[in-house]
């Protein structure tokens, strides 16, 4: 019996106007009646006695979160453990059923043992799990619960979360999710039918939980007791919604499943994949450069780009690697930087001075450590040891109840102050700006400086190369003076194709940079804000003061530099310090929230 008994009507005003004089002791304990509930213990009433379906009133003050009646009849000697009801369970677990944090972290303090199973054999946190409670669920854990405890079938907290909480309306923590952060595994087998996690979340069409067991590794070729296997049923729910990842892994299963040819070791091989990916920008800016500077008449190349475009298109699939759209960036910007190197060492050098190719390879050298250290660099990761996530799931849940506002469900992370969860790549990031594709990384505190930096030293290279280009035209084209602007274009086109091609690529370079840096440098100095604070400020109330969105981190044009760059000068310049990763409130607002709903914003 886990019914939650309705509230005896109350009177309007005040709590203490209502008349509970005539309540007996469950329905006092039930509505609330503190008062009616001490004059009826004091009067002889024994705190364990049991109704007429052997509940306590233990079980009546957990199961209506009535937390001062819980902490009174504990302080008269209530049993913490009592066992009663219809499942023989325990007031944890009537409280857990309800969904009480606040009574679950009650009588967890007062010794409740979540390890004690009810008549159907479950522990509170299987309960938990099951009706996707997964503030409740994380708190047994980091009490001690075994995140991987089977149930009398068989059944652990993962199988339970992956096969019930298909719509968590309960919570904005996803408990499948957050198991698999903590560690559970997803290769246990219940007792009855030999599924593991993956095959409930397919039996009950929970694509969420599927996706989130795939992207964790979850084995899609683990046969359960009828011999099925995750990916026999993923291919028999044919009209089931199965995001790109899932699919992705079909694929793969499909692939290993089948006998291997050289052809198919090699074309279907992900590391061959990655690398043809990878070349294919390289490889097109060559192509096309050298059917410009072919003597090839016009519409026959015409032709020619036209087929070879039909053709790449349908060829994608079996070629390149699935991740296409997050590899290209990246190796656009490395294909262009090589054909710039070997067009200044094979076209230019001759006709510019030394002066021009040294300053070339310094820029150059400038622009990739900045590269580099933003490619490869922590960009401010908020992580935390198991111990400390432990620590935060035990704060959160005794202290302020997992809001979703400060707590991430995913990182397991009190979020920071300008903080955000990349949904790209899975984690928080302090002091979060953006996640720029062309470096396959987020920009946040520790990487942008050097993002600025590599920005800059970009432009200075291109002006370097379109530089050193017009001085190839002068010196190795016979241009008249007289042809004009665009005659010389022409006739620099028709003297060297190849030149005028990599110039034109990195003038379109060029034009996205400068735009990105005076986007970037009108945030950072003009309005104190990063490009995530810009783009959803009106969802931060820090960021709202009398109506006017204005940024409380904004401290005049200079000094926003200053701070930016963290600039010192013999003690004349004074840069903000504030450690972001570890900033959670501004200032006075302390206790407030930092975000005006209470919507989940991680994926913003």
């Amino acid at each position: 019996m886990f019914q939650q008994v309705p509230q005896v009507p109350q009177a309007k005003g005040s709590t203490s106007d209502v008349d509970y004089s005539n309540l007996d002791i469950i329905k006092a304990t039930q509505n609330g009646a503190l008062e009616r509930c001490k004059q009826l213990i004091d009067e002889g009433f024994d705190i364990n006695q049991r109704d007429t379906e052997n509940v306590t009133l233990l079980h009546w003050a957990a199961i209506n979160n009535r937390k001062e009646i819980i902490r009174f009849y504990i302080s008269r000697g209530a049993l913490v453990d009592a066992v009663g009801g219809d499942l023989m369970a325990t007031p944890l677990h009537w409280a857990t059923r309800a969904g009480h944090l606040g009574a679950v972290v009650l009588l967890m303090q007062h010794g409740a043992d979540p390890l004690i199973c009810d008549g159907d054999g479950l522990q509170c946190i299987h309960i938990a799990a099951q009706l996707g409670f997964a503030g409740i669920m994380a708190y047994f854990i980091a009490k001690g619960a075994n995140m991987d405890g089977q149930d009398r079938g068989g059944m652990t907290p993962l199988m339970w979360s992956a096969y019930r909480v298909t719509r968590c309306a309960s919570s904005s923590l996803d408990p499948t999710r957050m198991l698999l952060t903590l560690g559970a595994s997803s290769a246990f087998q219940d007792n009855f039918h030999g599924n593991t996690a993956i095959h409930w979340a397919i039996v009950a069409r929970n694509s969420t939980a599927v996706t989130t067991l795939v992207t964790n590794g979850a084995n899609l070729t683990t046969r359960n007791n009828t011999g099925q296997t995750p990916y026999d049923l993923l291919k028999g729910n044919r009209d089931m919604f199965l995001s790109e990842k899932v699919l992705e892994k079909m694929e793969e299963v499909e692939r290993n499943s089948r006998p291997k040819s050289t052809c198919d070791r090699l074309t279907k091989n992900k590391k061959v994949k990655v690398w043809i990916t990878g070349l294919i920008p390289a490889s097109g800016i060559f192509i096309i450069g050298q059917l410009f500077q072919s003597s090839i008449p016009v519409p026959i190349k015409c032709v020619i780009l036209l087929l070879s475009y039909v053709f790449g298109y349908f060829a994608r699939p079996y070629v390149c690697n699935d991740k296409y759209f997050t590899v290209l960036p990246l190796a656009t910007y490395f294909g262009t930087k090589f054909w710039v190197y070997m067009t200044w060492l094979v076209w230019i050098v001759p006709h510019v001075n030394i002066w021009s190719t040294i300053a070339m390879l310094i820029s150059s050298i400038l622009l990739w450590y900045n590269f580099l250290k933003v490619w490869k660099g922590d960009p401010g990761i908020v992580s935390s040891t198991r111990e400390e996530k432990f620590r935060l799931i035990i704060d959160e849940a005794e202290k302020r109840g997992f809001d979703s506002r400060s707590f991430c469900s995913s990182c397991l992370v009190h979020k920071p102050l300008r903080s955000k969860h990349c949904g790209v790549c899975d984690r928080c990031i302090a002091k979060h700006d953006h996640h720029c594709p062309w470096v396959s990384n987020c920009i946040g505190e520790k990487n942008h400086r050097h993002f600025i930096g590599y920005l800059i030293m970009l432009l200075v290279m291109i002006f370097f190369m379109i530089y050193g280009a017009s001085q190839y035209w002068q010196k190795a084209c016979d241009i008249p003076s007289s042809s004009g602007f665009f005659g010389s274009l022409i006739a620099s086109a028709q003297c060297d194709a190849w030149v005028m091609w990599i110039t034109f690529n990195c003038f379109l370079h060029a034009i996205w940079v400068f735009l990105l840096l005076g986007c970037q440098t009108y945030q950072i100095v003009i309005l104190g804000m990063t490009t995530n604070e810009r783009l959803n400020h009106w969802r931060y109330q820090h960021f709202q003061q009398g109506g006017v969105s204005h940024s409380p981190f904004h401290r005049g044009y200079f000094q926003n530099l200053v701070d930016f760059f963290g600039w010192h000068c013999f003690g004349l310049l004074h840069p903000d310090q504030t450690d972001w990763s570890k900033t959670f409130h501004v200032g006075a607002e302390a206790e407030h929230p930092l975000l005006n709903t209470k919507e989940n914003y991680q994926y913003v």
